[in-house]
């Protein structure tokens, strides 16, 4: 059990190390990181191959619906609002097997167990797990889920498995639409570096187009990218410079992009596919019965607002008003407050899919602007597609943290602990939780290298890193 003196020294310590990599946005610092009940931390250690073989199947899923394999449908909702220029790209064969080297689920802990929201291929949050995770255990001498070194040496090792070459020239493009991530991004290059790779995080202006490909100068040096993270969101391309040749001289062999310019694997709406009645065959057949039931288990029932007329005896599979099968999204708009305990968020390729931007939580806004919700979303469809999602409401777990207030620190130097009173600076938070595994799919297999957590205060409905949210990550041992 930790001293006060020593939670409030541990918390600077961090504060000031995150500083120092240039990834702290003000969050609450903890003095310790989180605890998992020991079988949780087992499962979450091996979702990430259950989760690679759901990505592995929607994509093929999708090649056989363009081929009339599968229904046609499947991969219209997916194309739906697409630049066709960007389908067609997708669609090439030597795209045809390019899968996401990260996954990210965003998992909620709930009184019933884990709930996985969405799945994310270009996430976030990397630098900050990283640079914690090295806190943590290289600083404060804790063990940490992944390993302190653990986000570093898999984004590395993925990347490498991406090139088939064992030192690839790696460069991180971080387009502005994405600039808030820039700086982490830049840590996770130098990380690299320092772990004896060669990677660097460049402007999309910065990169070098020549028929034998891509290249970038470093001082007086230039280099020829082996591989390019793309970090940056497609429905941007339009507004960033230079992707055109990027596109280019991917088709042509130039350099190799990962996460693949394929926009329909990074739809919300592949979980609405996931749970349709007409495709539970595939699915089962794809993903074998023990793989397809954890899935089941952790993905929420999930629906896409499609406006389409139903005939008179058509429901919507699943979706119940109270007791009341739901015929019509129209029908939907009389839900009471204590029946529309659903989410509604564009499903992709928009400015407001990633984040917390365009969440809507049914039971948490009034009756007219839930009516206002549900019309802008079937008014969207044929730009953005919205889904319908269940909310889960997540189970109450207890944190500390560091108060920061200055007048409590007694001034503003990280270094400086208060001679009296440590015990007032740490304070506990009861609230729900949110986790962010990161898993990469490395040459041995696809591995968890680390957990970020993000604790917001009960009264809040959706959970991101807000100022008074606690951030910390997972610790290996419970």
């Amino acid at each position: 059990m930790l001293t006060s003196r020593t939670q409030v020294e541990h918390c600077l310590q961090v504060r000031e190390r995150l500083i120092r990599d240039g990834v702290y946005l003000h969050w609450r610092i903890s003095p310790v990181p989180f605890s998992l009940r020991k079988e949780e931390l087992a499962f979450i250690e091996s979702l990430g191959t259950p989760l690679y073989l759901f990505y592995k199947a929607a994509n093929k899923l999708y090649y056989e619906s363009i081929h009339n394999r599968q229904p046609e449908w499947v991969s219209g909702y997916l194309d739906q609002g697409k630049p066709q220029a960007l389908v067609e790209y997708a669609r090439m064969n030597r795209m045809k097997g390019l899968l996401p080297g990260v996954i990210r689920p965003d998992i909620l802990l709930t009184p019933d167990g884990m709930v996985a929201t969405e799945l994310d291929s270009v996430p976030g949050g990397m630098g900050i797990t990283g640079s914690l995770g090295m806190v943590y255990s290289g600083i404060l001498g804790e063990e940490v889920a992944g390993g302190g070194e653990g986000m570093p040496r898999g984004f590395l090792n993925m990347l490498r498995a991406v090139a088939h070459t064992p030192d690839p020239v790696i460069a991180i493009v971080v387009s502005e639409e994405s600039r808030d991530y820039r700086s982490e991004m830049e840590w996770m290059a130098r990380a690299v570096r320092e772990a004896g790779g060669r990677a660097f995080a460049l402007r999309p202006e910065e990169v070098l187009f020549t028929e034998e490909g891509l290249f970038f100068d470093e001082g007086s040096r230039q280099h020829k990218i082996a591989v390019l993270y793309r970090f940056f969101e497609l429905f941007d391309l339009k507004n960033i410079p230079k992707t055109e040749l990027i596109l280019y001289s991917a088709k042509k062999k130039g350099v190799t992009v990962t996460p693949p310019f394929k926009p329909f694997l990074e739809e919300k709406l592949l979980y609405a596919l996931f749970h349709h009645p007409r495709l539970r065959g595939y699915w089962i057949r794809e993903l074998g019965e023990e793989v397809f039931s954890i899935l089941q288990t952790i993905f929420p029932v999930t629906w896409i607002m499609d406006p389409a007329e139903m005939p008179p005896y058509g429901i919507i599979p699943g979706l119940k008003m109270g007791e009341r099968p739901v015929a019509s999204w129209r029908e939907l708009a009389e839900a009471t407050q204590g029946e529309r305990e659903f989410v509604i968020k564009p499903s992709g390729f928009s400015e407001l899919a990633w984040g917390s931007r365009g969440v809507v939580v049914g039971h948490d806004i009034s009756q007219e602007g839930w009516r206002d919700t549900l019309d802008k979303a079937l008014s969207d469809f044929y730009k953005t597609p919205y889904i319908l999602q269940e909310y889960h409401k997540g189970r109450h777990v207890e944190v500390s943290y560091l108060d920061d207030n200055p007048a409590n620190l007694g001034g503003t130097e990280l270094n400086s602990v208060p001679a009296k009173g440590e015990g007032e600076l740490i304070r506990k938070m009861s609230g729900r939780a949110r986790l962010c595994p990161y898993y990469f799919v490395e040459e041995e297999g696809v591995r968890l290298r680390g957990i970020l957590v993000t604790v917001c205060s009960l009264e809040k409905k959706l959970i991101h890193g807000m100022e008074d949210a606690v951030m910390t990550v997972v610790g290996a041992t419970q």
